[in-house]
């Protein structure tokens, strides 16, 4: 067991072999899954925890284009996927939405399905993977609907699966230390705070802007949603309302999208957290975007206080010249802590980071649960297995439908708001709903 922040995480240490019959199944190619989630699972597949993946996309060009990422073959030159659609096979224009439930019906059951596409089409693939009696683990927000929610814990919890969303702030050495500072009453009582994320410019030129529209997400429930579970993972206070003014942008194709948002949300003890995002950080600034965090507390007769300066990681290089990578500078200052390549003496290069931690500890869970729970079978099974999944929700380290409900209730609140011009709209608990203030 690994003890960080005064929390046990199961995860195994590297070299240990968990599983290496168990399959995966990517659904989505994009960005994240070749910063992120790709090289996590190869280096998971290079340690002999887990067995072949499968990486499944829309379009052959896209999976055509991470298999081919000059950064994953040469951090990976003995790892591969498989690839769907099958470009190598003259696949490469093909266009398939549904291929992903040809792909999870192939797959063996209570193998682990990672969701990583547009926030929109998060519900009815997670719902289908269920199905397909698989564990899940999905980028974040979950989803933007509460019911949706509801609906995807009850298909987990009739056939004894695990949903977990990805949260990968949670798994930054400062926000387990926070947490474990909070628990033993060091802050006292949050009061206000701000926070920040704004992504790059060049994020407008990519796929984002074929989805990222008015009428489908926003740049607070999609990058604000990290703070809003980092507040709650650290103080354990639910959000009440939420309010969330949009300002209106064009992608270069001309479709609109709310890609600029500030929002204020109200705790249950009355706390009040601002939080700007956007799609919109000058690609000519040295970081790869602009992050923090500053909470203000008060107990004891005192005033307290926690900031995490997350776009700021101590480094600085001026290079001969500029990078040749979408938003490239010569000056840099990157961030060795989400995520890097380290050169371990080969072969190939050693992921490393929170954001690796955070996949592993997830895909890992699911393992775990097959692991303690094999040599059941039928309604005895589904019952183990649920007695492992309700003790992972209880230790609280990973984001559930259960256990982290108010980010979806954040999300349809934040929708409701923004579409109504930035008025508030009140969250409730019991039953799990939103509405505008009247």
């Amino acid at each position: 067991m690994i003890r960080e922040g005064g929390y046990e995480l199961s995860t195994p240490p590297p070299g240990v072999i968990e599983n290496m019959s168990t399959s995966i199944l990517l659904i989505g190619g994009g960005m994240i899954a070749h910063d992120q989630i790709l090289p996590t699972l190869y280096q998971m597949q290079r340690e002999e925890r887990i067995g072949d993946i499968t990486v499944c996309a829309q379009h052959g060009r896209t999976v055509k284009a991470l298999a081919e990422a000059p950064t994953l073959t040469k951090a990976f030159p003995d790892r591969a996927f498989r690839p769907l659609p099958d470009y190598t096979a003259g696949g490469a224009d093909v266009r398939n939405p549904d291929l992903y439930k040809e792909a999870l019906a192939e797959l063996p059951p209570r193998s682990v399905a990672i969701v990583a596409t547009p926030d929109q089409t998060h519900y009815q693939i997670v719902m289908d993977a269920l199905r397909a009696d698989q564990h899940v683990c999905c980028v974040k927000p979950l989803v933007l609907d509460v019911g949706q929610s509801i609906e995807i814990e009850e298909e987990a919890h009739k056939r004894g699966l695990l949903v977990s969303v990805e949260y990968h702030k949670r798994f930054d050495p400062r926000s387990l230390m926070a947490r474990s500072r909070a628990a033993q009453g060091l802050f006292g009582d949050l009061k206000l705070g701000t926070a920040v994320l704004m992504e790059k410019w060049h994020y407008r030129s990519s796929n984002f802007q074929n989805w990222f529209t008015c009428d489908e997400t926003d740049s607070f429930v999609y990058i604000g949603c990290h703070y809003i579970d980092l507040v709650h993972f650290i103080t354990g206070l639910k959000p009440i309302a939420v309010s969330v003014y949009g300002v209106k942008d064009r992608f270069p194709n001309g479709n609109e999208g709310y890609l600029w948002t500030d929002a204020r949300v109200i705790w249950e003890n009355g706390a009040a957290l601002n939080v700007q995002n956007s799609l919109s950080f000058a690609d000519a600034a040295p970081g790869p975007n602009t992050q923090g965090m500053t909470l203000y507390f008060s107990g004891n007769g005192n005033g307290a206080w926690l900031e995490h300066s997350d776009q700021y990681r101590g480094i600085k290089y001026s290079f001969t010249e500029k990078l040749d990578s979408p938003g490239g500078t010569q000056h840099i200052e990157p961030s060795p802590d989400y995520f890097m390549y380290q050169d371990l003496g080969g072969p190939g290069l050693v992921p490393w980071g929170y954001g690796v931690r955070s996949v592993d500890f997830l895909v890992s869970e699911a393992l775990r649960i097959e692991k303690e729970t094999s040599g059941t079978s039928g309604e005895e099974a589904i019952t183990a297995r649920r007695q492992v999944i309700a003790e992972i929700e209880r230790r609280g380290i990973v984001a559930t439908p259960a256990n982290s409900r108010y980010n979806e209730l954040v999300c349809q609140a934040g929708r409701l708001s923004i579409l109504n011009g930035g008025r508030q709209a009140e969250i409730s608990y019991d039953p799990p709903g939103v509405r505008l203030q009247k």
